[in-house]
């Protein structure tokens, strides 16, 4: 008699209601060029929810969640970088290994265009891993797949920060409190911005060194500038989409870089293209990164000791009140799945 795991499975129509609890087949042993993982964590993302609603238009019965933590059980004939035992967290973009980006749709993420990894155990080949960086929590590194290596991109490999940059955060989601923490060990002054006075204390925390309601302060990159001395800030950390671009464009410094990441508050809209040009700032847009800026990623936080603010943790098939928590922006860094095995 096969083995079951304990997996979710997203149901037509879709939506929170339509996560469902299901028992699949134990996938065995790995093939060649394979590792079995024991998943033990994953971490939600504004995508995840997207597909687990049906926005993404997933297909019926995909296994969600593109974060996933854990434990290497078996590895297969030929595979020399992971031995049992190891911690490995999961790659977004399993088949872009390296080099300027060649990827442009999720067809490949798991959790949207393959399966996830809301399931207990997985048999993948070794490109959908990397190790953990140690001391790591499986929850806090399960935060790195998408959120974490979406704000090092955006800062060092994209916006190749130096001591002394200054940064702008946008909001207290996954993406902006890491590059927050990131930025800071990397010597740059913060500027940070939310609606939540609260959530502004705890930036305090992480060493932001400029807290902004943008509630209470609509023109907050005016407010920048000034704060700058008219110069603006090297980097933004552009969240938001078409409703916080203008202001991002206000904050930046001539010849600043905006690292456009998210679509928050709609996937279209005008853009003051005038000002951006007299600004000449560098608008880039990004998903994610490759396996080898993972590599990276965590050999620096080896290094620096940075770790992710985990802010709630759920049970697996907790999964649909994670995303109503999520859905109703309570959340200051990331909202995190512990598997119970």
């Amino acid at each position: 008699m096969v083995d079951k795991i304990k997996a979710l499975r997203l149901k037509a129509p879709f939506g929170l209601d339509n996560i469902q609890v299901a028992e699949l087949d134990d996938p065995g042993q790995p093939g060649p060029g394979e590792v079995r993982v024991r998943i033990k964590a994953s971490s939600l993302n504004y995508h995840d929810y997207g597909v687990a609603t049906g926005n993404m238009k997933p297909e019926d019965g995909r296994i969600p969640m593109s974060d996933g933590a854990g434990v290497v059980e078996a590895v297969g004939e030929g595979v020399e970088e992971f031995a049992v035992g190891d911690h490995v967290v999961s790659t977004f973009f399993p088949q872009w290994q390296q080099g300027v980006a060649r990827v442009a749709d999720f067809t490949a993420t798991p959790g949207d265009g393959i399966d996830g990894y809301a399931r207990e155990v997985v048999v993948r080949p070794t490109n959908y891993f990397t190790h953990q960086p140690r001391n790591y929590t499986h929850a806090e590194s399960a935060t790195l797949t998408t959120a974490g290596l979406t704000a090092w991109r955006a800062l060092v490999v994209d916006g190749n920060i130096k001591p002394g940059n200054s940064v702008l955060v946008l909001g207290s989601g996954g993406v902006s409190v890491f590059a927050c923490q990131l930025a800071k060990s990397l010597g740059a002054t913060v500027f940070a911005t939310s609606s939540s006075d609260a959530k502004l204390e705890r930036y305090k925390t992480l060493g932001a060194d400029h807290l902004i309601n943008y509630k209470k302060d609509p023109e907050w990159g005016k407010t920048v500038r000034k704060l700058t001395g008219g110069r603006g800030v090297d980097h933004v950390v552009e969240v938001g989409g078409p409703g916080t671009l203008p202001q991002s464009i206000n904050a930046v410094a001539i010849g600043g870089h905006i690292a456009l990441i998210g679509v928050l508050t709609g996937a279209e809209g005008e853009v003051p293209t005038a000002k951006l040009m007299a600004k000449q700032a560098r608008l880039q847009g990004l998903i994610v990164g490759s396996c080898e800026h993972q590599k990276d990623m965590v050999r620096a936080l080896d290094a620096n000791g940075v770790k992710p603010v985990v802010d709630k943790s759920f049970a697996l098939e907790e999964l649909a009140d994670a995303f109503r928590y999520e859905e109703a922006g309570k959340h200051f860094g990331k909202i995190c799945l512990k598997f119970p095995n």
